[in-house]
């Protein structure tokens, strides 16, 4: 299952996570975010022992979109140790997302 990220929450649930964090930027208006929302989902669900998987609605929280320099959406991406590893713009098909993830778990 995704958690809502916000601004107040960011520190906790993603820089002083424990294992790696998948963070999905996106938007409610935004075609590819909702076509990408189930891949997301899933990889929540099949590795929910190794990875946590958060979003971040960029309309709520323009600040960390601008932090992370999220210039389209959605972006994923990847945390380890408090710091972004990965990056993922636009559609990725499951096999590419398992593929980014692989690399850092």
């Amino acid at each position: 299952m995704t958690a809502v990220i916000t601004q107040t929450s960011f520190e906790t649930d993603v820089l002083g996570s424990d294992k790696p964090v998948l963070v999905d930027f996106w938007a409610p208006w935004c075609g590819p975010c909702r076509m990408i929302g189930p891949v997301v989902e899933k990889l929540a669900r099949d590795l929910a022992g190794t990875l946590a998987v958060g979003k971040v609605n960029i309309d709520e929280h323009p600040v960390l979109a601008q932090q992370y320099d999220v210039q389209s959406i959605p972006t994923l991406l990847l945390f380890k140790g408090g710091q972004p590893v990965a990056r993922a713009t636009g559609f990725q098909g499951e096999a590419a997302l398992r593929a980014l993830i692989a690399k850092h778990l």
